[in-house]
């Protein structure tokens, strides 16, 4: 096993359980292409839906402490203390506990195979002794697939095996006292010494055989793991600012890509609340098209070829199958539904509803057209070609916009309150701006005077209804005083660097952030905590209005609120910087790795000839964008 390439303690070394839960900053994240495993720093996996990220979770302590099923491996000493880390250019966590009797090292994989993914779910726990003794407890406890099934043990020549509702999960070991078992519940002790290789794995599938693999191939497998993260992260180029953390945002993405369709999940888990009042707790387990344009970028950047080509396919084929509106999201598998079903089990520390399913997706979000569109430019400026299918998708969707912009829809915050949001309005320009540039690229044909008629009309409508002179700044619709801070995205999109969002950023500062943390609209501080990604998206346009200084340093700040491994929930507490809602929720990282991207960027332009990139156009003056025609 290679060596762990640095120590980063945490202050919370002696973190407890509060009836049975522990914070959500406290997980690790693994996985396999397929579905993501949650592990807590007192060694516990709290989360594994088998096989996919968006089936029901075989191990879910993490909303139900009772039954939810967990993986535990620790010492059973009380004065043990951890610290743990990824293996540089991995997703493989080594967790060191040291006891008074000795050290060990637990390293947590999702394990792959020679040609990548397996085709089944395999989480391998490996124990190797460092110096003197510690004994070990484990236990296996499957749950009840958030209060659906029971499960059952099945014994068989081949072994013990447990069944859940189609599920299948096997337990293999090796090096460990013989097993002490209850019904379905597997647990025992063991002793690590210097020198000492133990092995803990837990295979599934479901309605499908399962694989035994041999106990003493799961180090090569796990060697194996590694060199296959190592491998990919090699590929990965950024040496720019705060490279640590850009890389091991692009990892934590990397987990949410779903290597079966090429779709990307918005985050691995459900229902983990945005507040400790409960009530906004939602299931992300789909593909955002928004997320999906925020990665592409991010991995074209990198020079990721494969997993650009595979987002981009999958969302203009999926497209197309679903022609009748313009989505907002669909199942990682392509299909879509807004079949929502509450579970009955308590919800991480008892804070409710745990749900299945997202409603959304019926909503009018005008936004979308601009995050489909920006997805294609990016994919284009890259040097790659647009299909004659895919073409005439974009076509019809350039023209859609051009109809559908004046109307009202419930924005990027997917609000039930349908409003003329001043985002989605831009968003509707930032489509029509990308139709125009891929149409002179010769990629798709329509109207073109057409759509810059309309990218023009956007233009004057923003001008007149989404600006308060009086209050000075963009405001969330007309006839409100509210700020939204998606609009900060439109200083990236290059909409507006100029005195206008100048005005904005400086009142979004005034009236939603706290400390390093920012809010996503006016009345939120009363609603739930703030936004990740807001602070991120801040940051960004701070550079693009160029205040350089200003947003390196709250890019300094904000990357130095992710958890001992580098990972970020989807929000923050004012309170107390506790992590709430889904996590590692791929929007906060996204907009980490953007935010780092545009102050590059702009750093790199302000010292050269050029002005700082984006997706548009700044005119001379740096207000709103117009291309010279």
């Amino acid at each position: 096993m290679p060596e762990r390439t640095r120590d980063t303690p945490d202050a919370s070394d002696n973190e407890e359980r509060t009836d049975g839960y522990v914070p959500l900053r406290s997980y690790g994240a693994i996985g396999d292409g397929r579905t993501v495993a949650l592990i807590a720093r007192d060694g516990r996996i709290d989360w594994l839906p088998i096989p996919s990220m968006d089936s029901p979770p075989v191990f879910a302590s993490i909303v139900d402490a009772e039954h939810g099923g967990h993986v535990a491996l620790r010492p059973v000493a009380d004065d043990a203390t951890v610290s743990r880390e990824y293996i540089a250019g991995t997703n493989v966590l080594v967790t060191t506990w040291t006891t008074s009797s000795g050290t060990v090292t637990v390293t947590d994989a999702m394990v792959t195979g020679v040609a990548g993914r397996l085709p089944w779910a395999e989480v391998a726990r490996c124990v190797q002794g460092v110096d003197g003794t510690v004994e070990m407890e484990w236990a296996v406890v499957p749950g009840t697939l958030l209060n659906t099934a029971e499960p059952k043990r099945l014994d068989t020549a081949n072994g013990t095996v447990i069944g859940i509702d189609g599920v299948t999960i096997a337990i293999v070991e090796h090096g460990f006292d013989p097993v002490h078992d209850d019904g379905p519940r597997f647990s025992g002790r063991f002793d690590a010494e210097e020198g000492s290789k133990h092995i803990l794995s837990i295979v599934g599938t479901h309605d499908e055989p399962i694989f035994m693999p041999r106990p003493e191939s799961a180090l090569a497998a796990m060697d194996r793991t590694i060199a296959n993260w190592k491998s990919w992260s090699e590929e990965f180029s950024y040496d720019g600012p705060w490279a640590e953390a850009v890389q091991r945002s692009a990892l934590a993405l990397k987990l949410l890509i779903f290597s079966p369709t090429g779709a990307i999940a918005a985050a691995p888990t459900t229902s983990l609340p945005e507040d400790r009042r409960g009530g906004k707790n939602w299931d992300y387990r789909f593909a955002w098209v928004r997320d999906l344009s925020y990665t592409v970028h991010a991995l074209t950047r990198f020079g990721l070829r494969e997993e650009t080509h595979a987002a981009v396919s999958w969302m203009m084929r999926t497209i197309a199958e679903h022609d009748e509106t313009m989505p907002i999201f669909y199942a990682l598998d392509g299909s879509k539904t807004d079949d929502v079903e509450e579970r009955d089990v308590p919800g991480w520390n008892g804070i409710g509803p745990v749900t299945i399913g997202n409603r959304a997706g019926n909503q009018l979000q005008l936004g979308v057209w601009g995050d489909v569109f920006e997805i294609l430019r990016q994919y284009v400026r890259a040097g790659n070609v647009l299909d004659r299918k895919s073409a005439a998708v974009l076509q019809d969707l350039a023209d859609d916009a051009c109809h559908r912009w004046p109307e009202a829809d419930s924005g990027m915050w997917e609000l039930e309150d349908t409003q003329h949001y001043v985002t989605s309005k831009i968003g509707c320009w930032q489509a029509l701006d990308a139709a125009v540039e891929l149409h002179d690229a010769g990629m798709i044909d329509g109207p073109r005077e057409k759509w810059i008629e309309n990218r023009e009309l956007i233009e004057d409508w923003v001008s007149e209804n989404g600006w308060n002179e009086e209050l000075g700044h963009y405001v969330m619709y007309p006839g409100t005083d509210a700020l939204d801070t998606s609009i900060l995205l439109h200083a990236m999109s290059a909409f507006d660097r100029g005195p206008r969002m100048e005005s904005t950023i400086r009142a979004i500062e005034e009236q939603l952030q706290q400390g390093p943390l920012v809010y996503r609209y006016s009345g939120m501080d009363v609603e739930e905590s703030p936004f990740v990604a807001c602070s991120f998206w801040l940051a960004a346009a701070l550079a693009c209005v160029g205040r350089v200084d200003d947003a390196h340093s709250l890019m300094d700040d904000m990357v130095a609120q992710a958890n001992d491994v580098g990972l970020f929930s989807e929000m923050l507490s004012a309170e107390d910087g506790a992590f709430m809602g889904n996590i590692p929720q791929g929007l906060s990282h996204l907009a980490l790795i953007q935010a780092a991207l545009t102050i590059e960027e702009v750093s790199g332009a302000e010292s050269g000839s050029g002005s700082g990139s984006g997706s548009g156009s700044a005119d001379a003056d740096g207000d709103e964008a117009r291309d010279a025609e």
